[in-house]
C-alpha cells in the first residue's frame, strides 16, 4: 500500500512525463518559462498544503463533514478574489455562492459534531485551496498553460517525494498499484488543464461556484457504479446547487453580452 505522499508523488510523475510530452510532441517547450518562478513555488506550496490538510481532516472526521467543508472553497474564492485579483464583487456571484452552500448542506448534513482538529484542518485544506485557485488565476495573466502544469508537475513532485522519505520507507510502484497510479496520474493533469483553461478564461469568482457541481455527479456516479442508495437530500440539495449554478451563468452571460 501507499502513503499519500507516494500517491502524491507518483501522480506528479506521470503528469510531468505526460505535460513534456505533449510539449514536445506539439513544440511548446519554449513556453516554459523561468521568470515567474517565485509565483509558481508559492502557488504549489498552497496547493501541497491544501491536499496534506485534506488527507488529515479525512482520517480525522467524517467524509460527509470532511467534503461540506471543503466545499466551502468557492465561498473563499469569491471573498477573496476581489482582493487578490481586483475582480468585483457581484450580487448574482454572492447568490450562487449562498445557493451552493446551501445545497452542499442539506446534502451532507455536517451538524451535530463539535469543532476539533479535524474540523479546523478540513477548514484550512478549504482556504488552501481557494488560495490555490485565486494564484493559479493570476499566473494565467503570463505564464502559458504549459509553464504552469509544467512547474505544478516537478514542484509537486518534488514535494511528495521529500514527504515520501521522512519515514525512511519507501512503497514503489507494483503491477497492481501501477495501473491506478497512471489513472490518477492522467485525470490529475486533466483536471488541472481544465481548472487553469477555465481561469484564463472567465473570472475565479465566476469559475469556482461550478465546483459545487462535483457533489451531486459524485453521488450520481456512486449510484451508478456502487449501486449506493440516492439519498433524497441528495437530489434536493443537488436541485439547488444546479439553480445556484445557472443564475450565476445567465447573469454572467448577460453581462458580458451588454459590456
Amino acid at each position: 500500500m501507499h502513503d499519500t505522499f507516494e500517491i502524491m508523488a507518483a501522480r506528479s510523475a506521470i503528469g510531468l512525463i505526460l505535460v513534456v510530452a505533449v510539449a514536445t510532441a506539439r513544440g511548446l517547450l519554449g513556453q516554459i518559462s523561468r521568470q515567474r518562478l517565485g509565483g509558481h513555488v508559492l502557488r504549489n506550496i498552497v496547493h501541497f498544503t491544501g491536499q496534506n490538510l485534506w488527507f488529515w481532516a479525512l482520517t480525522l472526521i467524517p467524509l460527509a463533514q470532511l467534503f461540506a467543508i471543503e466545499f466551502t472553497s468557492p465561498l473563499w474564492v469569491i471573498l477573496l478574489a476581489p482582493f487578490v485579483l481586483g475582480e468585483r464583487f457581484t450580487t448574482m456571484r454572492l447568490v450562487a455562492a449562498a445557493f451552493g452552500f446551501a445545497g452542499i448542506l442539506i446534502v451532507t448534513r455536517p451538524f451535530g459534531a463539535p469543532v476539533g482538529i479535524g474540523v479546523l484542518a478540513a477548514a484550512g485544506s478549504a482556504v488552501f485551496f481557494a488560495l490555490t485557485s485565486i494564484l493559479t488565476k493570476r499566473l494565467t495573466r503570463n505564464e502559458s498553460m504549459v509553464s504552469i502544469l509544467f512547474w505544478l508537475t516537478l514542484m509537486q513532485l518534488i514535494f511528495g517525494a521529500i514527504g515520501a522519505s521522512l519515514d525512511g520507507i519507501i512503497h514503489w510502484p507494483t503491477a497492481t498499484t501501477l495501473p491506478w497510479l497512471v489513472l490518477i496520474g492522467c485525470s490529475g493533469v486533466l483536471a488541472h488543464l481544465s481548472l487553469t483553461s477555465a481561469l484564463r478564461l472567465a473570472p475565479a469568482s465566476f469559475v469556482m461556484p461550478i465546483d459545487f457541481v462535483r457533489l451531486p455527479v459524485i453521488a450520481a456516479i456512486a449510484a451508478v457504479f456502487y449501486a449506493e442508495p440516492l439519498d433524497p437530500y441528495i437530489l434536493l440539495g443537488g436541485g439547488i446547487i444546479f439553480v445556484g449554478i445557472w443564475l450565476n451563468i445567465r447573469s454572467e452571460l448577460t453581462r458580458s453580452q451588454s459590456i
